[in-house]
This record gives structure tokens, sequence and C-alpha cells, in this order.
């Protein structure tokens, strides 16, 4: 995917040589954000001169490898809302920046980069990650430092309990398992399921698990499970075997890198069973790994770009304009996570990490563009999700379902 970055927000990218470098940018920043850059192998420069009067964010996310996607998304939606505040005057009369690691999709890179914002960069909170196994390899640094740490789209349960500085701004999976397991049964009549999961996947696993247990609980019946590994290309195997349980639907709580191919060697197989599963499908790239093999199947979800609030349609309209393209969910939750701290450090009575947390966890009520936000004693939000079928090479609203 071609994309520019402002240098409102600095990318570095963690190698295993530990070597940077910039994804892109003009000569020109009007947000207050970091500059500079920095030589391979060289440490990232210094907040820009005046840096007094710069606070600076982290953010860890994958930029590059299988699920860059997710992590361009992402790092859009949080750019639009500090350019925003920015704009707005900043927090305690001080421009935002931010500061960016790419960890290529690897739980060790994200837990590399997570120490560098801490230790050297000094950074106030901490976005990220996306994928669940990275904020899990992220989360007990962030704890230990006292850094705030607010992961956008991480929906394994375990991320917010390693402690009372990790926070997310996206229902968890037993919801969302619950979801897809009561639509499937309520909506779809559906009686007999089977499950393709990612066994590598701390998200994967999660999702299977709890659709496993409710679907049973309402009445249905798991035919069949079979399992792979992150990075590969071949599910026919486990695909026959699925084919001959005669499964009415598949589940799979997979990546869209994954579901895409899944769809279509299901399809080569003369398997009909639409394929249902989570949030981690929701990708333009999905249609080009899928095509047409997926029209029918149904995925659980944060936001609708269909959604007619003022406030989505807003949100549509400038990230349109500044990235020229739709955004999608993780830009959302992006965005969310990084609207929820700047105003907590807004409220804030200072800076300092026990300051910052405090007022976090008293969110409520906070009037997100995927919802409406109230965190609950662990840190989690009480929000409703979406369910969409895709058709015809698009995503389309079907239903909401509550908490």
């Amino acid at each position: 995917m071609r994309f520019s970055l402002p240098l409102s927000i600095l990318c570095s990218a963690l190698a295993v040589a530990a070597c940077e470098k910039k994804v892109a940018g003009p000569d020109h920043d009007q947000s207050g954000g970091v500059q500079g850059d920095p030589a391979p192998g060289n440490d990232p420069p210094p907040p820009a001169p005046g840096a007094d009067d710069t606070i600076l964010i982290g953010e860890v996310g994958s930029l590059t490898g299988s699920e860059a996607s997710f992590g361009i998304s992402t790092r859009n939606g949080i750019e639009l809302a500090v350019n925003e505040a920015n704009l707005a005057g900043g927090v305690k009369g001080k421009k935002l920046a931010v500061r960016v690691y790419d960890d290529q999709g690897k739980p060790e890179e994200a837990a590399n980069a997570v120490t560098r914002l801490i230790s050297q960069d000094k950074v106030k909170v901490i976005l990220g990650e996306v994928a669940s196994s990275n904020s899990l390899a992220m989360a007990p640094k962030a704890q230990a430092a006292q850094v705030p740490m607010i992961t956008p789209s991480s929906t394994n349960p375990k991320v917010t309990e390693v402690g009372d500085y990790i926070f997310r701004v996206c229902f968890i999976d037993p919801f969302q398992g619950f979801v897809m397991a009561k639509f499937a049964r309520e909506n779809l009549k559906l009686n007999n399921v089977a499950i393709l999961k990612d066994n590598k996947s701390d998200y994967s696993l999660g999702l299977s698990e709890v659709f496993n247990a409710k679907f049973a609980e309402m009445g249905g019946k798991i035919v069949s499970t079979e399992a792979y590994s992150k990075g590969d290309t071949d599910f026919r195997a486990q695909l026959t075997t699925i084919k001959g349980s005669k499964p009415e639907a598949i589940y799979v709580p997979g990546y869209y890198t994954d579901v895409g191919l899944i769809a279509r060697q299901a399809r080569e197989l003369g398997i009909k069973a639409p394929l249902l599963g989570g949030d981690g499908w929701e990708s333009e790239k999905l249609f080009e790994l899928g095509g047409s093999a997926l029209d029918g199947s149904y995925f659980s979800n944060h936001y609708s770009a269909d959604d007619p609030n003022p406030k989505v349609q807003k949100f549509i309209a400038d990230y349109e304009k500044a990235y020229g393209a739709r955004p999608d969910s993780l830009a959302a939750l992006g965005y969310d996570a990084a609207k929820v701290a700047i105003d907590a450090m807004q409220k804030a009575t200072d800076l300092s990490g026990p300051a910052i947390k405090e007022v976090l966890a008293k969110t409520t009520g906070f009037e997100g563009v995927a919802g409406k936000i109230t965190l609950d004693a662990q840190r989690n939000p009480v929000k409703p999700a979406i369910v969409l079928q895709i058709a015809d090479g698009k995503f389309k609203y079907l239903t909401t379902v509550n908490p």
C-alpha cells in the first residue's frame, strides 16, 4: 500500500540489526511534530528544538510485514487525532508529537520498541498494538514503568489483565465470539459449524475458544476443529477434513492475510458453506486475496462507514481528505485511542503516568467514532459490535449486537 507520512509522526523501523528509517514525510511540519532523519544504526533524534513545549506520545505498530494494512490504518487514525488536537491548541498549551516504531508484526520487536519509547524517548502515553500477541509483549514493560498504554484494537482479554496501566478502546474476544455465535444461531439458523484457527495467534485462539463455548451453549454443534500456523499458505488438508464433516459454515477467526487464501481454497475444494469471522478480516487487501470467494461470508466488527452519525461522517470526510482512502475500523479505533489519551492528558493534574492513568480509568460516555466508550473495572470498554456481510467486493452492514 502506498502512503505518505507527515512529520507529526516519525516512524522508525526496528529491524534485526536495530536499524531505523523514516517511512516518509514532507520537509515542512505544521503540527509541532518530531522531526529528523536518523542515519542507519544511530539512535533517533531527540524531539525538535523547544522540546519542553512538546508532549511526546509513543506508538508501536506493524507498518511492514503481513499485517501492514492494520498498522498503516491505525497510524493514520492516530495522526489525524493528533493533528486535530494541535490545531485546537494542543494539551496544556503544548504541542503533541508521536514517535512511531515499526515492529514488523513481531512480538519481540514490539517489546524492543516499547522499551525504547519508555527509556529513551520518555513518552507520556503509549498507543498500540493492533495484534494481541504484540500488545501482550508490550504491556508488562509499560506496566512496570507506570506509563499508560492504550491498545486501539487488541481484543484478547489477557492484554488489560497485565495491570492497571493497560487500557483498550475496543471490545474484547469473549464479547466478539459471543456476537458471532449468536448471529450464527439466531440470524443464520445454523446447527453445525466447523472452526479453522491459527494456533500461533492469541487473537485467533481466544475467539475460537469463546465461539466454540457460546455456540454449544446456544444448542449448536462444532463438527470439526482444525488449525494452521501464521505464515502458512496451503490450507487444503485442513479444509478437506472440514469438508468431510459437512458444516453449514466455517468460523475462521484469523487475519485477512490468511482468510482471503482460505476462502479461495475452500471454494476450489467445492466447499460452499459461508465463512464467519472477526474484526481481523477488515482490510481492502482481503478482496485482493479472496475475491468473489468471500461473497456471502460474515464477520463481527467495531464500526461501519454507513453509520449516519455526524461525528462518524465528519471523521470519514477528514480521513479521506488527508489520506485519499476510506477509513476502516482500525483507523477509527486508532483515532479513538488517541482522542481518549489526549482527553486524559488534558484533564490530568499533571503529565505523570499515575495522574494520566487515574483519569483514563474514569473514562465514561466518551463519544468515539467507533462507539461510545465507558471503561469497566478491567479497563475494557462496554460497547456494541456490528455484523457485516461481504457481497460484491464490499462490506454491507447487517445488524448491531449490544452487550
